[in-house]
C-alpha cells in the first residue's frame, strides 16, 4: 500500500497570490509605522522568495527596502533524528538582529513546529526587540501556541489534506493547491 496526494482544488492564482503579498507588505508597514529597525527573515526554502518578495513591495510603499535575511532551521527541528538525509544549508542576516524587529517569513501554517523551531534558531543569534510572523497560508491544526501576524489566506482544512505552495522562483509558477491523499492498494 502506497500514499500519493492528488490535486483537489486549487486556493490561489498568481494574482490572488500577488494580491495576498501586497496586501501583507502593507499590513507590516502599517503595523511597524514604517520600516524602522525592519528585517524580513524567509525560513527555508519557499519563505526566502516570499520575504524578497515581500521588501520588494515594502519598497513600493516606503521609498526603501528592508533587509532579507535567509534562516536554516534544519539542525532545530523535532524531528531532525527521522529525517533520512538532512541537507543543512547556511543562515544569512545581513544585519545584526538584536533590538530588531524580525518578521519570520514562510509558506505555510501548519502545527507551529517549523515556527517553533525558527524561533529557537532567531533566539540563539540574538535577541530581537520583537519577532512577528507572515505566512501566505494558515491551514489550521495547530500542535503548539503559535499565531501569525499576518496572513494571505487561511485555509481550513482536514488532516488528510496537504497544501502545496508553489513560488515562481523555485518552481516556475505561482500556485496554491490543496491535495488529498489518496491510498493505493
Amino acid at each position: 500500500m502506497t500514499a500519493a496526494f492528488a490535486e483537489k482544488a486549487v486556493l490561489m492564482e498568481s494574482e490572488d497570490v500577488r494580491r495576498a503579498l501586497s496586501r501583507i507588505a502593507h499590513e507590516i508597514t502599517e503595523r511597524n509605522k514604517g520600516i524602522e529597525d525592519l528585517i524580513l527573515v524567509g525560513i527555508r526554502t519557499r519563505g526566502v522568495p516570499i520575504a524578497e518578495r515581500l521588501a520588494k513591495k515594502i519598497t513600493d510603499i516606503e521609498g526603501s527596502a528592508p533587509p532579507v535575511g535567509v534562516l536554516d532551521i534544519t539542525l532545530y527541528r523535532d524531528d531532525l533524528s527521522t529525517l533520512p538525509s538532512p541537507q543543512v544549508r547556511s543562515t544569512e542576516l545581513p544585519i545584526d538582529i538584536n533590538g530588531k524587529i524580525v518578521v519570520l517569513v514562510d509558506d505555510v501554517l501548519y502545527t507551529g513546529r517549523t515556527i517553533r523551531s525558527a524561533l529557537d534558531a532567531i533566539m540563539d543569534i540574538g535577541r530581537p526587540k520583537a519577532i512577528q510572523l507572515a505566512v501566505l497560508i494558515d491551514r489550521g491544526h495547530r500542535e503548539l501556541p503559535i499565531r501569525a501576524d499576518f496572513v494571505g489566506k487561511d485555509v481550513p482544512t482536514s488532516k488528510q489534506e496537504s497544501v502545496s505552495v508553489k513560488i515562481d522562483k523555485i518552481d516556475g509558477e505561482d500556485k496554491v493547491v490543496i491535495r488529498e491523499v489518496q491510498v493505493n492498494r
